[in-house]
C-alpha cells in the first residue's frame, strides 16, 4: 500500500519527478487531470483513477493488477509491457494507444473504445471486450485465449497470427477484418 497521500502524489507529478519502481498501490486519483504523466514503472495495484483523464500518459512498464480505471481517457496513452490481472477499464477511451506486449489477464474493456491501439503481442487470456469498438485495432500476434468479444465492433481489425482458441466472437462486427494465420477462428 503506497505510503504516500493524495497531495504528496499529485505534488509529484507536477514536479515531473519519476515513478519507475514507486509503489503508488492502492492510491485515489480518482477523476484527476493527468494529461501527459509520466507513471512508467509504477505499482499501482489496486489503485483508483475512475474518471482520470490520462490522455497522452505513459504508464509503460507499470502494474496495474487489480487497478479500477473505470472511465478513464487513456487516448493515445503508453501502455506498451503492462502487468496485470483483474484490471477495470470498462467504458473507457484507449482510442490510438499504445498497449505492446502488455500482459493483461482478465482485464474488463467492456464498451470501451480502442479505435487503432496497437495490442501487438499481448496476452489478454480472458480480456472481457463486449460491446467495445475495436475499428482499426492491432492484435497481430497478440493471446486472445478465450477472450470473450460479443457485439464488438472489429471492422478492419487486424489479428494476424493471433490466438483466438476459445473466443466468443458472437454478433461481432468483422467487416474488413484480417484473421490471417489467425488460430481459433
Amino acid at each position: 500500500m503506497s505510503t504516500m497521500t493524495r497531495n504528496e502524489i499529485l505534488e509529484k507529478i507536477r514536479s515531473g519527478e519519476s515513478f519507475d519502481g514507486v509503489d503508488l498501490s492502492g492510491a485515489d486519483l480518482s477523476y484527476e487531470t493527468l494529461k501527459g504523466v509520466n507513471l512508467a514503472g509504477a505499482n499501482l495495484s489496486e489503485a483508483h483513477l475512475q474518471n482520470s483523464n490520462l490522455q497522452e500518459a505513459n504508464l509503460s512498464g507499470a502494474t496495474l493488477s487489480n487497478a479500477f480505471m473505470f472511465g478513464c481517457n487513456l487516448y493515445k496513452a503508453n501502455l506498451d509491457h503492462v502487468v496485470g490481472e483483474d484490471v477495470n477499464l470498462q467504458d473507457s477511451n484507449l482510442e490510438e494507444a499504445s498497449i505492446k506486449n502488455a500482459t493483461l489477464l482478465h482485464v474488463a474493456l467492456l464498451g470501451s473504445t480502442l479505435n487503432r491501439a496497437n495490442f501487438s503481442n499481448s496476452k489478454l487470456v480472458r480480456a472481457r471486450l463486449k460491446r467495445a469498438s475495436l475499428r482499426g485495432a492491432i492484435f497481430d500476434g497478440a493471446d486472445l485465449e478465450n477472450a470473450h468479444l460479443v457485439r464488438a465492433d472489429l471492422t478492419n481489425t487486424s489479428f494476424v497470427n493471433a490466438n483466438l482458441t476459445g473466443a466468443v466472437l458472437k454478433n461481432a462486427t468483422t467487416d474488413g477484418t484480417n484473421f490471417e494465420g489467425a488460430q481459433g477462428v
